[in-house]
């Protein structure tokens, strides 16, 4: 049987949202351990011109809601982008995971030709569901979620690849 774009797409998704509560969990401990004020972490930033590790969660987590709510057709949770703290991101990352257990196979499958209709930029972008969910949400998500774990790991936190990808 063929993959279907639920199977490629909210899975995953969840699986890697886990992933960095995980790593935010270690975070915690690392600076409780270190005496190092969290917020020196939140605030932290790969370069000057980039946004910190808040704002990287934040647009991680709007990315995949809003893929999961387009495809479905539904309206799309809104969340305000408050978050300063780890127990505030880990509260926006169980809240995004719970929003795409709420949405099922059903909804989403058959959205591979849907038309996704985009504002970027003040313009408008139309994919098809598919190159949406592939082209769109997937490098977007990834890089977000890479940003994120490479500021805490240039920071000192001790993880590394699996605690990325996590276990199979």
């Amino acid at each position: 049987m063929p993959m279907t774009i639920y199977q490629a797409s909210i899975p995953v998704f969840i699986r890697m949202l886990e992933n960095l509560s995980l790593i935010l969990d270690k975070a915690v401990v690392h600076a409780e351990a270190k005496k190092i004020d969290p917020s020196v972490f939140i605030e932290a930033r790969l370069a000057p011109d980039m946004y910190p590790l808040n704002r990287q969660i934040q647009i991680a987590t709007d990315v995949v809601k809003a893929c999961a709510a387009r495809l479905a057709g539904i309206e799309i949770p809104s969340y305000e982008d408050t978050e300063i703290t780890f127990p505030e991101l880990q509260t926006r990352i169980a809240k995004t995971i719970a929003f795409l257990q709420s949405v099922s196979a059903e909804q989403i499958n058959g959205s591979e030709t849907r038309t996704v209709t985009l504002k970027l930029h003040d313009k408008a972008t139309e994919f098809l569901g598919q190159n949406y969910l592939f082209n769109f949400v997937f490098p977007n998500f990834y890089f977000h979620m890479t940003v994120a774990y490479t500021i805490l790991r240039h920071n000192g936190l001790e993880i590394g690849k699996m605690d990325f990808v996590g276990n199979y």
